[in-house]
């Protein structure tokens, strides 16, 4: 079906999540949210070695979905960044980040399940997610 996706940094994500969350974006049958670490602009590759081995994966499993999906991906910041522990995607009640990558079901304007970042690469809890099982 149909991938749909949207990008965000901490300097504009109160922006694009209002969009994502708009009447438009609510069109696809599912939504996630998929927190990364910033890439390097040299290498085009993150500072996070677990968000290099499931980016792929979860793409790979959300295009082949049977749903239309609309996914917004947030980029957490540089490393620096990211280990501050007042980091506004960690103290957000919303989402309560520990780690990066996290995959997030977003339904009726809340979470209904997420993968941390020990987990966001295995194929069969990405089918679940996708399921909702």
């Amino acid at each position: 079906m149909v991938l749909e996706t949207m990008e965000a940094k901490l300097d504009d994500f109160n922006q694009v999540f209002q969009k994502f969350r708009s009447e438009e974006a609510t069109k696809k049958n599912l939504k996630f949210i998929l927190f990364l670490a910033d890439k390097d602009p040299m290498t085009s590759r993150s500072w996070c070695p677990d968000c290099n081995v499931a980016e792929p994966i979860i793409y790979q499993k959300l295009e082949a979905a049977n749903n239309d999906i609309a996914m917004l991906k947030v980029y957490v910041g540089d490393r620096p960044t990211w280990r501050n522990p007042n980091h506004r995607f960690r103290v957000d009640p919303r989402f309560r980040l520990q780690g990066v990558p996290t995959l997030i079901r977003w339904e009726n304007d809340g979470i209904t399940g997420r993968l941390e970042d020990y987990e966001a690469h295995v194929e069969t809890k990405i089918d679940a997610l996708l399921s909702d099982k």
